[in-house]
């Protein structure tokens, strides 16, 4: 039986497939053109042909990874309440990294460098965090700086969600955890005056 033709969309997909579990599993030194081709069942030729070689086919995972999670917090809905969307938000974030854990750990272990301090483009998957921050910092909900407010805010998420990818904390543990851990986090940068209203209650899941 002959190999598959390298142009082939099966192919295509197959290999971006391997490339993340690889990326996320083993160490990325390992990943050779040969072992990314082997893996899929196919040639080095495809590799090259599909891809232009082996950092473009890197390029192609991080690109569907930032593109992953961008469309999941994006399509949070806008509320009244910025205190709320920002939960959804990190809710939202959270389930992304559940459902996609071969992308989320090839996102944020190296290949993808997620800098919420850097430049904000269009499909920057912090867009939104940020956008709400701003709402919220322009309603007197928020006090801070936007930048620092959207880097805890992520330093607390990546924290709960990367223990919880690597089985450090089990799934009632991590449910348990994940509400109450940024509800204080969220109030821990709201001005005074919001932030005694929710001394004894947390904003709406």
């Amino acid at each position: 039986m002959g190999r598959p033709r390298t142009n082939d969309e099966t192919v295509k997909e197959r290999l971006v497939a391997c490339a993340t579990e690889m990326l996320a599993t083993r160490p990325r030194e390992s990943l050779t053109v040969r072992a990314l081709a082997t893996a899929a069942g196919t040639s080095t030729t495809a590799v090259y042909s599909l891809f232009g070689g082996k950092d473009g086919l890197i390029g192609e995972v991080r690109n569907r990874a930032v593109a992953g999670l961008f469309q999941d917090v994006s399509a949070v809905p806008i509320s009244e309440d910025p205190l709320a969307d920002l939960y959804a938000l990190a809710a939202a974030y959270r389930r992304w990294g559940r459902d996609h854990s071969h992308l989320y750990t090839v996102l944020f272990g190296g290949v993808q460098a997620f800098d919420p301090s850097g430049a904000v483009g269009t499909s920057d998957p912090i867009q939104p965090l940020l956008a709400a921050i701003d709402r919220a910092l322009t309603e007197s909900v928020l006090a801070g700086e936007a930048t620092l407010i959207a880097l805890s805010l992520w330093v607390t998420l990546h924290g709960l969600v990367t223990l919880e990818l690597a089985g450090a904390l089990d799934a009632g543990t991590a449910e348990a955890t994940f509400d109450p851990t940024i509800h204080a986090t969220l109030r821990g940068w709201t001005t005074p005056d919001v932030f005694r209203t929710l001394r004894h209650t947390d904003p709406a899941p």
